[in-house]
């Protein structure tokens, strides 16, 4: 029988109202967002941990860049295990000028078993349109190792097929991107109908407080906003000022759970009804030995193994629990701890508080 270790994390903030925020915090500018971008490339200096022979593009691609360099070689006549295909991925940001330096990330797609000390040679990056945007080269940095002392001996820490260049590739073209104008469209990163309207409502006392609205919510995700006549030449130092607004943001209150290892995040000031609980638990245990029978040494008989299979149960005493009028999450948690419960037992408590409507907060399973 497996025993498996489970893990509470309570963390105490609020899921609800929360204090005032920068704007820039809960909203974005339409348009203004990442690319991504993606390439294949050649890892190469690799300490024998490379391709294999398996790995067919790998020598082929070798084969292209050598023959674009003049050396001419068949891909059949080519070993090279110092070398590894990957994949190259980038996320160009908004408004970036061709000559900034961006990270990128590599990855092997082949069966080289390590990239540590590689070097990642010219690599054009593309987006979704087909145009190039960047150009990648640069020694990668792995965030693990591998170790391998023949005989079946080997040892890896974290991935070593994975690795990043840092400042790796360079913008060769600016991407599309939307210029700043008089009218403006804010996203909220989580939508919500209260926090547009607070947001709307911000909008319009500070920049419009005796004069019509410039400031509607569109919906509970979006924001339009037309900048005033002061600012009407200047939309950059317009979005510079709707950054800095401090508004109350607003969340529904939420408990997550993650059943899988025992963790649950709650906010500290969710309620729950007047409520009594009672829990235990009931175990069974299954043990099978097997027993050996061995005859004497002149008897006629044969050696036998018998198994012998015990079951035990055993079931514990309920455990009383009184929640008052306001009890919190963070109180429930505590009392819940100071009788012995595993995070199981107080996933299961939340969602049959939640089942019988005491708990007034959405339980979100991840």
């Amino acid at each position: 029988m497996t025993h498996g270790k489970l893990f509470l994390l309570a963390i105490s903030f609020a899921l609800g109202a929360r204090g005032d925020v920068r704007l820039k915090e809960l909203a974005a500018l339409e348009g203004v967002r990442d690319n991504q971008l993606i390439g294949y490339g050649l890892v190469v200096g690799l300490n024998g941990t490379g391709d294999k022979r398996q790995t067919f593009f790998s020598a082929q691609s070798l084969t292209n860049l050598l023959e674009r360099m003049g050396v001419t070689v068949p891909p059949q006549a080519i070993l090279v295990r110092n070398m590894a295909a990957v994949m190259v991925t980038a996320n160009l940001p908004a408004y970036a000028q061709p000559g900034r330096r961006i990270d990128v990330t590599v990855g092997a797609i082949g069966d080289a078993q390590n990239l540590q000390g590689g070097l990642l040679v010219l690599t054009p990056l593309r987006a979704a349109d087909g145009q190039i945007y960047a150009v990648a080269q640069g020694p990668v940095v792995t965030g693990g190792f591998a170790v391998n002392a023949g005989a079946g001996n080997a040892q890896a820490v974290n991935h070593p097929t994975t690795g990043r260049v840092p400042e790796g590739a360079i913008v060769e073209r600016a991407p599309p991107s939307i210029p700043p104008a008089a009218r403006i469209r804010l996203q909220l990163r989580q939508a919500d109908f209260t926090t547009a309207a607070r947001i709307a409502e911000a909008v319009n006392q500070r920049f419009a407080p005796n004069a019509p609205p410039i400031a509607v919510a569109e919906n509970s995700a979006a924001v339009v906003v037309d900048a005033p006549p002061g600012y009407a030449n200047r939309p950059v130092e317009f979005i510079a000022d709707l950054e800095t607004l401090r508004v109350k943001a607003d969340r529904a209150l939420k408990v997550i759970v993650n059943e899988r290892t025992g963790t649950v995040v709650m906010g500290k000031d969710i309620r729950i009804a007047p409520a009594a609980i009672m829990h235990g638990a009931l175990s069974v245990e299954i043990q099978t030995q097997f027993q050996v029978s061995q005859p004497n040494p002149l008897a006629e008989g044969r050696t036998t193994v018998t198994p012998d299979v015990s079951v035990r149960s055993r079931e514990e005493k309920a455990r009383n629990i009184l929640l008052k009028d306001g009890t919190t999450v963070e109180e429930l948690v505590r009392a819940l701890q100071a009788i012995g419960s595993t995070p199981r037992d107080i996933i299961a408590i939340l969602q049959a508080l939640r089942t019988a409507g005491a708990l007034e907060a959405e339980i979100e399973v991840i």
